[in-house]
């Protein structure tokens, strides 16, 4: 049966790239709605390619223009038109690739309607994990996990039973800077932190690469979605990207997995899950 979404974000790196995953399988995906911020030339090239039934924009005189260009769609704006498509009835998950905390009350949203969650907002459990991972249990809801890291976590934990695990290994690419004297940092440039050498992300998951800042979220992360210690969680740098993450057990076998830097791959890991689909590379 064909799974229909809601993505939030559609205009990022991560939601142009959960299009790219839907449109490669349309027997499997569909998106119902979705929501761009102030992006509205790259809004009007995607519903050139999809078929949607509401919109969510950041301004409200966009959302009126748009709604004379665009009558048979519904448009909505700001943080309420957020928790509009949260809400909204008859989708299966709701795909957050929002860029801050403006991710957490969508998706608390959704949890409280019921809806599955496929969260690339890290934000979303940094400033509130305690509150999504009790409603995720309340409302007996699903949280699947996008980033590459936890994606690679997920699937090597499964099979497996949780008490076995003696420490989770999130790797860390260092960014643009990870073989940068430190004595040099005090006059990088903005743009040299954008050239992330392995990873084609978003703006500020690429600066926060360049940080280091996104690995300390990424921990945190960790403890809420796989409800383990701080203390049991560590970090490895691994300049090639190719291990996106381990789980050592506790007899001491570690569990790795592998995988081209493509964000497609979690993606659509979490869209499919329990199945393994197709991926094209590129």
């Amino acid at each position: 049966m064909k799974k229909r979404l809601v993505l939030l974000g559609a205009s990022g790196s991560i939601g142009r790239q959960t299009i790219d995953v839907v449109l490669a399988h349309p027997r499997q995906f569909e998106i119902v709605a979705l929501s761009v911020g102030h992006q509205i030339p790259v809004l009007e090239e995607i519903l050139s390619r999809l078929a949607v039934s509401t919109v969510c924009v950041e301004e409200k005189s966009d959302a009126q223009r748009l709604r004379k260009q665009y009558p048979q769609i519904r448009f909505c704006a700001g943080d309420e038109g957020l928790e509009t498509l949260a809400a909204l009835r008859g989708y299966d998950v709701l795909v957050n690739a929002l860029v801050g905390f403006v991710g957490f009350r969508p998706t608390l949203c959704a949890i409280r309607h019921h809806h599955d969650i496929a969260l690339a907002n890290k934000e979303t459990l940094v400033v509130g994990g305690e509150l999504i991972t009790a409603a995720v249990r309340r409302y007996k809801v699903r949280l699947y996990p996008i980033d590459s890291e936890h994606s690679a976590i997920w699937q090597c934990l499964r099979g497996n039973e949780k008490k076995s695990v003696k420490r989770l290994i999130i790797t860390a690419s260092g960014g643009a800077f990870r073989k940068l004297p430190r004595s040099r940092l005090k006059t990088v440039t903005a743009a040299q932190a954008l050239a992330h050498p392995t990873w084609t992300m978003g703006a500020k998951i690429t600066i926060d690469s360049a940080t280091m800042m996104n690995k300390g979220f990424e921990v945190m992360e960790a403890h809420y979605l796989f409800d383990i210690p701080y203390d049991s969680i560590d970090v490895l740098m691994h300049d090639e990207s190719v291990i996106h993450s381990m789980v050592e057990y506790q007899d001491h076998s570690v569990i790795a997995q592998l995988g081209a830097p493509d964000m497609r791959l979690p993606i659509q890991y979490a869209l499919s899950y329990p199945r393994r689909l197709p991926l094209a590379q590129e």
